[in-house]
């Protein structure tokens, strides 16, 4: 069955055409998908009954269906999305005074392997199509009664390893869907090659590196990939991303109480992006604990204050992510582990 959920205004056009219909009956099409969140073609009321039947012969809207759903007390909403081969991604629902956002997966798992990452512990498995990362935003926003204006790609994931896909995404949201670019960012592990490919794309977005150490081989032993791309590499291609696009770049920093915390890492890394003239705030993140082998704890209050301290004392702007979600499991990766895991007892329970 094919998935109308990912095709363009242009290509649902197109396919009506191929099935006898006026063009404008794949704008119908496109309208009721990307604007009215629309999961069934019975819903497509303004389509002839005999075209929605045999739309429905041969092709699906396309959305996910919910595998489970946590919602927090601050109103943070976590989901855990079936998709085909019982695969299962992740996105988040964040609701803010001013603004609405959500955090999309781009991958199931991921080859990064992240030491602090759940996400990781599962392994890749495959690259989501264009509609499945739409379809976790359209989803949700049909279940929102406010609209959801920005969307992050911090989910399960590496995008800029699934690079086509995500670009199509991103078009997707903001032609099909109205979107403004501005308020999409895509984060990255520091892909060279798909950083440098993101700056030739001529799209507003705000791109976010994953930095976590200022020194190579701490980066290297908690993100494997940091023995690919070294710092310096990761940077430069950040410095040649900000001067073609004229976009300032956010600085992700995961801080692990004991193992990237301290005053004297903070300086490193703000001689680190003042040595490329880089620009953009450096967004902290206290670890949000996942039961890994690793045995990292979330670091204390002292130490994140002293760690900001010392990047503003050097001229940085600096921000702290706010802990939204951690009752239910919020940090990437956490949810689909969790459920695995009792799916695993329940199915073993009683078995020698």
């Amino acid at each position: 069955m094919q998935h109308l959920l990912g095709l363009t205004t242009n290509e649902l056009q197109n396919l009506a055409k191929e099935m006898g219909q006026p063009a404008y009956r794949g704008a119908q099409i496109a309208t009721w998908i990307y604007q009215r969140q629309a999961q069934s073609f019975e819903a497509m009321t303004d389509l002839p009954k005999a075209f929605r039947e045999k739309l429905a012969e041969s092709a699906t809207v396309g959305y996910p269906t919910i595998a489970h759903k946590d919602m927090a007390t601050d109103e943070t909403v976590k989901y855990l999305f079936d998709l085909p081969g019982g695969q299962r991604v992740e996105s988040v629902y964040l609701p803010y005074a001013e603004r609405v956002s959500v955090c999309l997966s781009s991958q199931v798992g991921c080859a990064a392997g992240c030491r602090f990452c759940a996400t990781a512990q599962g392994g890749f498995a495959r690259n989501l199509t264009a509609g499945e990362i739409v379809g976790q935003l359209l989803f949700m926003q049909s279940e929102s009664n406010r609209r959801i204006s920005h969307a992050v790609y911090m989910g399960m994931g590496e995008p800029l390893w699934n690079y086509a896909n995500v670009i199509k995404s991103l078009n997707l949201l903001h032609n099909e869907v109205g979107m403004s670019l501005r308020n999409l960012t895509v984060s990255t592990v520091g892909v060279v090659p798909g950083i440098l490919a993101l700056a030739e794309e001529n799209l507003p977005i705000t791109l976010a590196l994953s930095l976590h150490a200022p020194d190579d081989d701490l980066r290297s032993d908690l993100i494997p990939t940091g023995r690919k791309w070294k710092i310096d590499e990761i940077l430069t291609a950040c410095a040649e991303y900000a001067a073609k696009t004229g976009r300032d770049l956010t600085f992700e920093y995961l801080l692990i109480g004991g193992v990237n915390d301290s005053p004297e890492q903070a300086q490193q890394l703000a001689a680190r992006l003042r040595a490329k003239r880089l620009q953009g705030n450096v967004n902290l993140i206290p670890f949000n604990y996942v039961d890994t082998k690793e045995g990292f704890r979330r670091p204390e209050r002292e130490s994140v204050a002293r760690f900001r301290e010392e990047l503003e004392k050097a001229g940085r702007t600096t921000t702290q992510r706010m802990t939204r979600g951690s009752a239910i499991s919020a940090a990437c990766g956490q949810l689909r582990r969790t459920i695995a895991l009792s799916d695993v007892r329940q199915n073993t329970a009683g078995k020698v």
